[in-house]
C-alpha cells in the first residue's frame, strides 16, 4: 500500500490544508490555480479553495508566529504531482509565505 501511495505512476491527489499569512486576492488565485513558474519547472493546475480552520487541529510545537496586525487563513489545495516542498514554494512565490501545513488526504485515504 506504501508503494502504490507513494509512486509518482500512480498519481493520487493529495489534499493539504494550509494556513498562510495574509488573506488572498484575485490576483493571487489565479497563479495559484493556473500554475507557478517555481524556477527550475513550472507547476500544474491545481484546485484551491478557502476554508475555515479545520477543527480538531492537535497543537503545534512550536506555535506559529502571531501577529496581530496580518490576518491568516486557511486554503485547501489539491495537487496531482510531488515537487519538493512544492506547496510552500507556491504559496510564498504569490506572496502567502506557510504557517502550517497539513495533508489531509492522499487518494481516496484521509486523516
Amino acid at each position: 500500500m506504501q508503494a502504490r501511495i507513494s509512486d509518482p505512476k500512480n498519481k493520487l491527489p493529495k489534499v493539504y490544508r494550509i494556513q498562510v499569512e495574509g488573506t488572498p486576492t484575485d490576483a493571487q488565485w489565479e497563479p495559484l490555480r493556473h500554475g507557478v513558474e517555481l524556477g527550475n519547472f513550472p507547476t500544474l493546475r491545481t484546485q484551491a479553495r478557502l476554508i475555515d480552520e479545520p477543527p480538531g487541529l492537535w497543537a503545534r510545537n512550536p506555535p506559529i508566529r502571531v501577529r496581530t496586525a496580518i490576518p491568516t487563513r486557511w486554503l485547501e489545495i489539491t495537487l496531482h504531482e510531488g515537487k519538493n516542498r512544492q506547496v510552500r514554494r507556491k504559496t510564498a512565490r504569490i506572496g502567502l509565505p506557510t504557517l502550517r501545513l497539513i495533508r489531509f488526504a492522499v487518494g481516496p485515504w484521509k486523516l
